[in-house]
């Protein structure tokens, strides 16, 4: 089952939460702190892979210490 960011407008949070496509056209997916199903669906922008000078740079170097080679 996909995972989907939901926000929840009634209780201001928002979670990661698993869930079949069905069900979230369906509006059976409730909020686990309110209990809502008023959850929207929350659209976030996908990490920005720098390429140029670098070749290898790693967006993530921070976590993984600059020696991988997952951005080139």
């Amino acid at each position: 089952m996909p995972y989907y960011d939901l926000y929840c407008p009634s209780c201001k949070t928002e979670h990661n939460i698993s869930a079949t496509m069905a069900d979230k056209h369906a509006k059976k997916i409730v909020c686990p702190d309110c209990g809502s199903r008023d959850l929207k669906t929350v659209f976030k922008q996908p990490p920005a892979v720098i390429k140029g000078a670098k070749e290898n740079f790693c967006p993530n170097s921070h976590v993984c210490g600059a020696g991988c080679r997952h951005a080139g």
